[in-house]
């Protein structure tokens, strides 16, 4: 049985993986900068090396970020039916609502 209280948490759990995904975006983009940076100043092939695996695993974050926001989206539309077919109105389902329009809107952006 789906509650409001649910609905919160869902709500703000995708909430949070928004934030996080765009974490990793800024922190990739970060990289990607000191990577390139060290290249072109010669940096030692082994600290250059070291720098290459951050890179890389901070790449690797998102995708699995995306697969948990997918999976948490996916709850969140499943819990607020739930609370819609028992007529249940409030702010809760509206920014519900409007935090699955966001993170539709994101998912759309990226495949672009």
């Amino acid at each position: 049985m789906a509650t409001i209280r649910n609905l919160k948490i869902k709500t703000s759990t995708c909430k949070r993986i928004v934030k996080e995904l765009h974490s990793y975006e800024k922190e990739v983009e970060r990289e990607a900068a000191k990577t390139a940076d060290m290249k072109e100043k010669g940096a030692d092939l082994y600290d250059l090396k070291q720098q290459e695996n951050v890179l890389a695993e901070s790449r690797m974050m998102i995708p699995d970020c995306r697969k948990r926001l997918e999976s948490s989206l996916a709850d969140l539309k499943a819990t607020l039916a739930e609370l819609k077919e028992s007529n249940e109105q409030g702010v809760e389902i509206e920014e519900a609502e409007n935090t699955i329009a966001d993170v539709e809107t994101l998912f759309q952006a990226e495949e672009e």
